[in-house]
């Protein structure tokens, strides 16, 4: 085991083919976790997920910026695979998780393995004049246990008004030999909700995101991967515009500051260079405290009439940001709320074909290190 853990992925994967017990030993979850804990702790490798108007996907891995040159990041390799599916990227310690026609498909960019999971069969069914919210799916890990988890968030509301008779379930999913779709029951203040398309957060075993009980409120809800149980966090109403469309992308974005919760409100960033950052300072309390950054002036013409979601933090607590239309340039920007800092760091290294055209795209950074997870089916 020693001399195997002293070998990059690429070549333990190749060292499976060697015998019966070599790919055993390899794929097992003690070798697994002992080559986790005892490799060195690298700075979490970006990855990118771009969609074109016709369906076409590539999901690619990004270096992460050298101490000696910082102004931007290369892509090192294609991790596409056919059938891989999904845009929104959601990754915990080294797995990731694409939804697919109403299907969680869990992949291990380091093994190229895809598991496909089973349609959840939901007691919600949208009658007429309702319309039923696309499936969200969230992935956790249980250190304690070393388990993971999907979460899943299924929602039916009518159509008119807007999220009105909204209901709202959960089903959670352990990844396991013959695991299967679970009921969540909620606890008695539970609220319903609609998941928001962003602001998506995981931090040890809790699965965090924002969701939309109405039209003019919105509520961070927290799901304990190891007691399977709800929280839901009222949020500020101060955050929040007087009519709020929910299926418009969100100024407000959740991040970790100080170990704490905080969501980072930059709505009047590209106009004013000005962004407020909520922390939450007492979960049982729902009290946030509030703390507005201003932008240098030298450094307010990266935001000029950019429209600007956040891509989560690194390990330093920097917040990325990246600009909601991406086609002609590929970069994103690092902001250090501490120093009040921005900094541009161009991607290079894009197929030329994702050039000049429409696309969608997602970001986001692999926790810690990669993982060698053998997916059980």
């Amino acid at each position: 085991m020693e001399i195997l853990m002293r070998f990059p992925l690429t070549s333990l994967t190749r060292f499976k083919c060697v015998s019966k017990q070599w790919s055993s030993l390899i794929s097992s979850r003690y070798f697994c976790n002992l080559l986790y804990t005892t490799v060195t702790r690298q700075q979490p490798r970006l990855y990118m997920c771009l969609k074109d108007d016709g369906g076409h996907r590539v999901l690619l891995s990004i270096s992460s910026p050298s101490r000696g040159n910082t102004s931007f990041v290369v892509v090192e390799q294609d991790l596409s695979i056919p059938g891989m599916g999904g845009f929104f990227l959601n990754v915990v310690r080294g797995l990731m998780c694409f939804s697919r026609r109403k299907k969680a498909r869990i992949y291990n960019p380091s093994t190229k393995q895809l598991l496909t999971l089973p349609a959840i069969k939901s007691d919600i069914v949208a009658q007429q004049g309702q319309t039923k919210h696309h499936p969200r799916y969230y992935i956790g890990h249980d250190p304690v246990s070393d388990q993971y988890k999907l979460v899943c968030t299924v929602a039916i509301s009518s159509l008119l008004p807007r999220l009105g008779n909204l209901k709202s379930e959960h089903w959670v999913f352990a990844l396991e030999a013959g695991g299967s779709w679970k009921k969540v029951v909620p606890l008695e203040n539970y609220r319903h909700h609609a998941p928001s398309t962003e602001g998506r957060s995981t931090s040890g075993s809790v699965v965090r995101y924002m969701a939309w009980p109405d039209n003019y409120n919105c509520v961070v809800v927290s799901f304990d991967i190891r007691s399977e149980q709800l929280t839901i966090i009222p949020v500020p109403r101060e955050i929040h515009l007087d009519e709020v469309v929910p299926a418009v992308t969100m100024m407000a974005d959740l991040i970790e500051y100080g170990g704490k919760i905080a969501i980072f409100y930059h709505t009047n960033l590209k106009d004013e260079g000005s962004a407020d950052l909520w922390v939450l300072e007492d979960t049982g309390k729902s009290e946030w405290s509030k703390k507005t950054l201003v932008l240098q002036p030298c450094q307010r013409h990266l935001v000029e009439d950019i429209e600007l979601i956040v891509k989560g933090t690194t390990q330093d607590g920097k917040v990325i940001l990246a600009p909601v239309e991406m086609h002609s340039r590929f970069y994103i920007l690092y902001y250090n709320l501490q120093s009040n800092d921005l900094r541009k760091v161009e991607i290079k290294g894009v197929p030329d074909s994702w050039f000049d055209k429409e696309c969608y795209f997602d970001l986001n950074s692999m926790d810690k290190s990669e993982s060698f997870i053998y997916l059980e089916t």
